[in-house]
């Protein structure tokens, strides 16, 4: 049976909300290996001047984790 961990992180980017969830990815990769999906829990962007300078949101990261691992 395989065992799967979900990892909430919270990511950003001042180019768009796709580029942030890519952010997220990019970082927990570095440290979790199996990575088999990511759930984008919640959105927002800020604004300032009537324009959006940052996009933020809340991801949960999905991965297996091997038997030597638990």
């Amino acid at each position: 049976m395989a065992i799967v961990k979900v990892l909430e992180v919270i990511a950003s980017s001042d180019k768009s909300f796709d580029d942030a969830i890519k952010q997220a990815v990019k970082e927990v990769s570095k440290t979790i290996k199996n990575i088999d999906s990511v759930y984008v829990k919640d959105m927002k962007a800020h604004v300032k001047d009537g324009e959006i300078v940052s996009y933020g949101c809340i991801c949960k990261v999905s991965f297996r984790v091997n038997d030597g691992e638990r």
